[in-house]
């Protein structure tokens, strides 16, 4: 008696460019892989045209490395007339055509995904497999086992945890190298204005061919690209090479200038290796372990807090937006705390206004497709919340603007980080500033058209008076807030005249926001 013979379909996902995953580990010609350029991903928010180019020249790079390797391969391209421009549609498809009686996926990060899909194999009449994606150090909902019952989210608790279970920058005792888990009041400091940071890796990628493609599809994106020279990595090598330079020639000053912001330095010391950890081209583990082991081949090159700064970003944050997204979602794309409702102004797609601030950051962002984490949550986040944005617009925008950008990642940031529209599952308090911070950490306020010290009057800087007027507008959810409450005592020692005059000043920007 014969039987019929096991055929497999394995799907990869754009962000699951992973050639260390099992799956690789054997050639098996029963198995074959497919990989997609579909719409329903284009199209889903409006993206940078970086952001589209360097997925598909990722994929398409990922898709010969494993032919390489003689796996079996089908490659939907952009303007494929086969293509059906969705994950379902596609892989039922090609399952009933060629016959195949196994469907095999790695577990997607974003939570449409992971819906669609199950919605998907519900569908199928073949057997059905789901895989862990072994690209993270902590598993989709062990934040959910670490904080039971609701317990209230600490990132700094899930941080020691997360040291201790990997053992990483601990000693023999379990207890932290150099007595401290957190160095962080070392990584403040602002570039001096003699000090010129390090020209940034980049690469010169020639991508002309996908981008005639994007444009032939019809798929509307924002942001600029030299797509003959495209500067990002979009392969494994590439990735590895910036992680070389990155530990080399940055992590000695990344620490110390993490929150540094200023004009024309788009870079400064950061490692930019976001996209490619984001497209599992590279993982978290091998991230941290070049940096630990360069630390500890320079000691005296390399100060400790750079090297812990860094760490706690990647065995820390990611690991922990990862896990609040899998615990609160979907709910958590729905929260808006503040009930905040407006549009953001037009030139958050354009650059055009006279804040020096926000044009630096939007214009770099347009231009790269990239601005690093003090930009995105003390320039354009700080200025969206105290101008009452509509979180869903600013998620919108983050997600479309940055290479970088993939719901898991963004919507815990934004929506949580940035927005306080979560309530405080992200973040202990709203970070917003007025001026003064700004100017602190950057050199912005040097040449802007605004007055950094003024709140009220001619040219006084925006961020002042929407400061206050978000404080007096949201006192009833922020009062007792024990790390906000200090400054409605400062609000309550102005006088009437002058609360007046900055409520009336940020009610005329609000009012003329398109104008700033």
């Amino acid at each position: 008696m014969s039987t019929q013979k096991q055929k497999t379909l394995r799907l990869i996902l754009g962000d699951q460019l992973n050639i260390q995953h099992s799956w690789f580990n054997t050639v098996d010609d029963d198995v074959t892989y497919v990989m997609m350029e579909v719409k329903s991903e284009t199209d889903y928010v409006k993206h940078h045209i970086q952001k589209v180019i360097g997925f598909f020249a990722a994929m398409r790079n990922f898709a010969q490395e494993i032919q390489n390797k003689n796996h079996q391969l089908i490659y939907l391209k952009l303007n494929d007339e086969n293509n059906f421009h969705r994950f379902d549609e596609n892989c039922i498809e090609l399952i009933n055509k060629h016959k195949f009686t196994k469907f095999e996926y790695q577990e997607p990060d974003e939570y449409r995904v992971d819906i669609h899909l199950k919605t998907l194999c519900s569908k199928l009449k073949v057997s059905v497999k789901v895989f862990d994606s072994e690209h993270f150090l902590t598993s989709r909902h062990e934040l959910r086992e670490l904080f039971p019952n609701n317990k209230k989210l600490l990132m700094e608790t899930f941080y020691r945890y997360m040291r201790k279970k990997h053992q990483i920058l601990i000693d023999a005792d379990n207890k932290p190298l150099f007595g401290k888990w957190n160095f962080d009041q070392d990584n403040r400091k602002k570039l001096p204005k003699s000090h010129k940071p390090i020209s940034p890796c980049l690469f010169s990628n020639d991508l002309s061919q996908i981008e005639n493609e994007i444009i032939k599809s019809n798929i509307h994106t924002i942001g600029v690209v030299n797509s003959k020279n495209f500067i990002w990595p979009v392969n494994r090598l590439q990735s590895l090479t910036l992680l070389d330079f990155f530990v080399e020639h940055c992590l000695p000053f990344f620490g110390t200038f993490q929150d540094a912001m200023a004009p024309n330095e788009w870079s400064i010391y950061h490692s930019r290796l976001s996209f490619s950890l984001n497209t599992k081209l590279i993982t978290p583990r091998e991230v941290v372990e070049s940096a630990i082991e360069s630390y500890f081949k320079n000691p005296q090159k390399i100060e400790y807090h750079q090297l812990e700064g860094f760490v706690r970003q990647i065995i820390g944050w990611r690991e922990y937006m990862r896990g609040v997204y899998w615990l609160k979602m979907p709910e958590y794309a729905t929260l808006n705390f503040f009930e905040h409702k407006n549009d953001l102004p037009d030139w958050y797609w354009t650059g055009k206004t006279k804040m020096n601030c926000l044009k630096n950051s939007i214009v770099q962002s347009i231009e790269f497709a990239y601005a690093h984490h003090i930009q995105r949550l003390m320039i354009t986040g700080n200025f969206a919340l105290l101008a009452g944005i509509n979180p869903v617009k600013v998620d919108e925008w983050y997600l479309g603007i940055y290479i970088d950008a993939i719901e898991w990642v963004e919507i815990t940031n934004t929506r949580g980080m940035s927005q306080f529209a979560d309530g405080g599952i992200v973040g202990t308090k709203p970070y917003i500033s007025s001026a003064s911070y700004i100017n602190k950490m950057s050199s912005y306020c040097n040449d802007c058209h605004y007055d950094h010290t003024k709140k009220t009057g001619q040219k006084a800087c925006p961020f002042n008076s929407l400061y206050w007027k978000f404080y007096e507008s949201h006192e009833d959810k922020l009062y007792n807030n024990p790390r906000v409450s200090m400054m409605y005592n400062v609000w309550r020692k102005m006088s009437d005249d002058a609360r007046s005059e900055i409520i009336k000043q940020a009610d005329y920007y609000l009012e003329h926001i398109n104008d700033l």
